[in-house]
This record gives structure tokens, C-alpha cells and sequence, in this order.
């Protein structure tokens, strides 16, 4: 008979019948449903049924229910508050917003009407009233460990990382293990859940099904060795990003000699994806070009002698700055000539910075193409390509809404990747993949005149975004399916085959 030991995997009833927490919440619900049938019922039931709705996988009768309570008390901290919360979860975040700043408004003395709003304002961009609304959080709370936690990402943001740090230990310390939501019927699967309190983390919510898995997540930097792992039957390290995450990195690293449960993305894997090492391990790759990068000081690209030392490196200009730790083009910069470097150095927080060599990705017609594909468990899977008159090329900001033409060259990569990229392109991505040994990753790449891979990126940071609601983007709906359903089936089949080694359920 296995025996676990502390942070083993954990084996579940083998009888996947109703799960007694969510038996409570139905029954609670029941109750609530015999005493809610007058106007006169308490304000605060009508919130906790909302609640309970939620939890329940039912947002649209608790975004009903939240409404009846707030027309009923429109001044209803919870109401509005938690309102604002389920809109935010699922996708509503102009809505969201709107419930936020009203709680705030009619309740400024309460912290955590502060923080949902200050999270939700960093995640649109706002970083400098997303500070205020944690400094105001602080102001009521001094130990508020959530407004800690949003105050050190936007100071991060800013570049004050010596504060981030302090606000991060103050949110984190003996504080680094959270249980999410569990929305199945059935005894669920545990899940491990490695997180870097810096960011950088691989978004999985979109396929990691909470009807599925009970994920703790466990912030690896604070992790305390003396406390046993949260129980579960997989690990998934979503910390991805080895420059920003190093110290978390090696923490994670560690913590899994405490566990026996197989680890999708291990972080030694993770380590050697730095875009330094990259560039200088992956250019030896048959068919791969990458940049030359160097990482300087801030105050060395500031200096009067900053061109030479850029010379002196083997670098000559047009050139690339990039902070290292930031995604989706945030503090990344074309440097045209040296008379620009200082100006430009000066635009980007303090700290180390990346100088990289400016690879030429353009077409014929003049158009950079920018190619994503993901790596799930071994299988490469087109995502896009994003076509731009700009050198700094995004989906979400290239010249594809009103170009047909560059919507239809995406759904030819999308139909027949081997076919657009050619054979060159798809053995050197094959190179690639391997090199990575990620069980979950993506690669950012242009072509070379000689039809080889001219590398961008490749990490495990990579996100893939469900496209909008809107006719020009269906075509790559089926596309993002396939890639949400690789890699939600990779991880049930490791949790499977755990179990069946252990026995817990039938192969």
C-alpha cells in the first residue's frame, strides 16, 4: 500500500459521486430560496445567496441575484463589492469597474473595496491610481496583506523595486498558500500550483477547470520547508518568465524534493529560457538565427561614453532596449542612432537592461511578421501571425482588424503551418521544442530570406487569448480550441496516469 508522506500525492475517492461541501452549499441554497420569497428578506441573505450562486457555477442568476439586492440596498458594501468581483471573473471588467468605484465611493473606509478596484485598474494599464487605491488600502490596513501584495506589483511596475520588495515580504510572509474556488460536483482532483510573487506566471485559468482540479497555489519565494506542501496529485509550475524569476525559480526547484507528484514545466527547464541564454544556446541550432544580447546597467546607457560601450560589446546600431521582466512591448524600445540611446535608456525603469540586436523581420512588402506557436506536451500548434507596419509586433496592436488580406494570410498559417513557414522553418522549430523540454510553451519567431527561424522569444510565458466576440476573428476560434484542449488534456492525463499508479481511480 502507498503511503504518503507530507505534500505526497493525494489519492481521491474512487467513487466520483456528489462531493459533501458542495452538498452544503445546495442545501444552504435550498434554505435561503424558503426564506427570500418577500421583499421584506434581509439584504444580507440576498448577498449570500448571490454568493452561493456563484460558487455554484451559476453566474447568471447570481449576477440576477446580486442586482435584486442592489436595487434593494444600493449602498451595500457586499453587494457591490462582491458584485464587481464575479463581473471581473467573468469577463465583464467595464462592468466591473463600474461596481468597484461605486463601493469605494460609498464606502471609502473599507480596505478591500480599495484593493479589488486597485487590482483591477493594474490590470488595465492604470498603475499609478492602481498605487493610489493600495496606499489607501494601507492607510485603513496597515496589515492588509492584499494591498501589500497589489502595492509591490505596482511599484514594480514604476521600477521602485527595493519598496516592491518590502510590500511583497509584508504580503506573502507566512502567507504564500491559497486554496481557489471549487465549482465541481465530484470529489475533485488536487492540484499544486507554483506562482512567483514578482508576476511572470503562465496564465491557466483557461484550461484548468475548477469543476476539475482544486488548485492551491503556492508562492515559491515564501514557501517555508517546516510546513507540509498543500495535498495534491500534479504540479504545475507556472512561474515562466527566468529573467524576472530566477529567486523563484530555484525555490520551486527545491520545494519538489519534498513531493513525489509528477510536474508539468519543471523549473530547471524554466531556468535555461532567460532570453540571454537563448540567444547564445539556441543560435547553434541548424536553421535559427537570434539576436546578440548583452545586459548592461541603467546607468552605463546614460553615461557619456554609453555608445562606445555599446560598440565595445559588438553592437551597432539600430539597436534594441529592453527591460527584462516585462511583457507585451511595456519598456522595449528601437534605439535609431547613438545620439538617441540616452533618451531612450531614460524611458525605461531603472535597474539592468537588455541591449538587443535589431533582427530585420520584414517582407517584401515591407510589412515585420511576427509568427507565435505553442508547445503542448511535445506537439507544436500554430496560434498567429500578426503582420504590422510597426518593428514592435503584437496581435493586439497589428494592422490585422482592417486588413482582410492579412486575416486571411493568418488562416493559411492556421490551416497549414508546414505549408506557410516551409520545411526549414518547421525543422528548426522542431529544434527548438526540443531544446526547451517545456511541457508547456510558446515561441515568438520571424523568417530569414533563407526561409530559416529568426528567433524573437521562447518561454513559457506565452499567453493565449480567446479572440473576441466579433466575425473577423472566427476564423481563429477553432485554433485556440485546439490549443486549450491540448493542454487541459496533457494535464488530466498526468493526474490520471498518477492515479492509476496509485490505484485511487480506474485506468
Amino acid at each position: 500500500m502507498h503511503r504518503n508522506r507530507p505534500g505526497d500525492i493525494m489519492s481521491c475517492d474512487p467513487d466520483r459521486g456528489s462531493w459533501p461541501p458542495r452538498l452544503a452549499q445546495e442545501a444552504r441554497l435550498r434554505q435561503l430560496e424558503g426564506r427570500l420569497c418577500d421583499d421584506g428578506a434581509p439584504i444580507d441573505l440576498l448577498v449570500e445567496r448571490a454568493g452561493l450562486l456563484a460558487a455554484l457555477g451559476r453566474p447568471q442568476d447570481a449576477r440576477q441575484s446580486y442586482l435584486d439586492a442592489i436595487r434593494r440596498a444600493p449602498d451595500h458594501f457586499g453587494a457591490l463589492n462582491d458584485f464587481g468581483t464575479l463581473l471581473y471573473a467573468t469577463g465583464y471588467r467595464a462592468a466591473a469597474r463600474t461596481a468597484y468605484l461605486e463601493a469605494v465611493a460609498r464606502h471609502p473606509d473599507e480596505p478591500m473595496g480599495h484593493v479589488n478596484l486597485g487590482n483591477l485598474l493594474l490590470g488595465a494599464g492604470e498603475i499609478t491610481t492602481a498605487r493610489q487605491h493600495f496606499e489607501a488600502a494601507l492607510r485603513l490596513d496597515r496589515d492588509h496583506a492584499q494591498a501589500h501584495r497589489g502595492l509591490a506589483l505596482a511599484l514594480a511596475e514604476l521600477g521602485d523595486h527595493r519598496r516592491a520588495d518590502r510590500h511583497r515580504r509584508r504580503g506573502f510572509q507566512g502567507r504564500f498558500v491559497t486554496t481557489l474556488p471549487y465549482r465541481g460536483t465530484s470529489p475533485p482532483l488536487p492540484l499544486l500550483v507554483l506562482v512567483s510573487a514578482r508576476g511572470g506566471n503562465i496564465p491557466i485559468g483557461s484550461f484548468v477547470d475548477d469543476r476539475i482540479f482544486l488548485s492551491s497555489v503556492l508562492v515559491a519565494e515564501y514557501d517555508d520547508p517546516a510546513v507540509p506542501l498543500p495535498p495534491h496529485r500534479l504540479v504545475f509550475n507556472t512561474i515562466g518568465d527566468a529573467d524576472l524569476c530566477r529567486p523563484a525559480l530555484r525555490a520551486a526547484a527545491s520545494l519538489l524534493a519534498r513531493t513525489s507528484a509528477p510536474v508539468v514545466n519543471h523549473p530547471s527547464s524554466v531556468l535555461r529560457t532567460g532570453r540571454v541564454a537563448n540567444a547564445r544556446r539556441l543560435s547553434a541550432l541548424p536553421g535559427v538565427r537570434t539576436p546578440r544580447i548583452i545586459e548592461l546597467p541603467h546607468a552605463a546607457l546614460i553615461a557619456p561614453d554609453a555608445p562606445a560601450a555599446v560598440a565595445r560589446h559588438g553592437l551597432a546600431f539600430p539597436l534594441l532596449l529592453r527591460s527584462p521582466g516585462f511583457h507585451t512591448g511595456r519598456h522595449f524600445v528601437l534605439v535609431e542612432t547613438a545620439a538617441d540611446l540616452a533618451a531612450a535608456a531614460s524611458s525605461l525603469p531603472a535597474g539592468r537592461v537588455l541591449l538587443i540586436e535589431h533582427l530585420n523581420a520584414r517582407g517584401p512588402d515591407g510589412n515585420a511578421r511576427k509568427y507565435r506557436v505553442m508547445v503542448i506536451d511535445g506537439r507544436i500548434h500554430p496560434l498567429h501571425v500578426a503582420i504590422s507596419r510597426h518593428w514592435k509586433v503584437h496581435y493586439f496592436t497589428a494592422d490585422m482588424a482592417e486588413h482582410p488580406e492579412h486575416r486571411a494570410e493568418d488562416a493559411a498559417f492556421l490551416a497549414d503551418m508546414a505549408a506557410v513557414l516551409g520545411r526549414r522553418a518547421m525543422a528548426a522549430l522542431e529544434r527548438i521544442r526540443d531544446d526547451l523540454a517545456l511541457d508547456y510553451g510558446g515561441v515568438d519567431f520571424g523568417l530569414s530570406p533563407d526561409g530559416g527561424v529568426l528567433l524573437f522569444e521562447a518561454n513559457a510565458t506565452m499567453v493565449v487569448n480567446p479572440p473576441d466576440a466579433d466575425e473577423r476573428w472566427a476564423y481563429r476560434q477553432p485554433a485556440v480550441a485546439r490549443i486549450l484542449d491540448a493542454a487541459h488534456g496533457m494535464i488530466m492525463r498526468r493526474a490520471a496516469d498518477t492515479a492509476t499508479i496509485l490505484g485511487a481511480i480506474p485506468a
